[in-house]
């Protein structure tokens, strides 16, 4: 299941997955989208790894910053893929 996050200013799309077990470690994949002319720019980051996969469209600078974005919420999204994402979320 993919649960929404937040839009940023720009427009991109922030969701998540599931926490699922990933030989043996709680893996949370977080999907970026920012609708462009033509498309979209997109990008995985898996946490708690903070391993990137499959970036299309973002300049390394973009994904620095997003990176950093991620690192300030991260356990906030990790929490939210445990429980269900902000619908399911208790005491949030």
């Amino acid at each position: 299941m993919i649960y929404p996050f937040m839009t940023l200013d720009d427009e991109t799309e922030i969701v998540h997955s599931e926490a699922y077990n990933d030989n043996g470690t709680e893996t949370v994949k977080v999907y970026f989208e920012k609708p462009v002319y033509g498309g979209f720019h997109s990008a995985e980051c898996y946490l708690p790894s903070y391993e990137w996969k499959n970036i299309e469209g973002f300049s390394p600078e973009r994904i620095q910053a997003l990176q950093e974005f991620l690192e300030s919420v991260a356990h906030i999204v990790i929490r939210l893929a445990r429980e269900g994402g902000f619908d399911n979320a208790a005491n949030f």
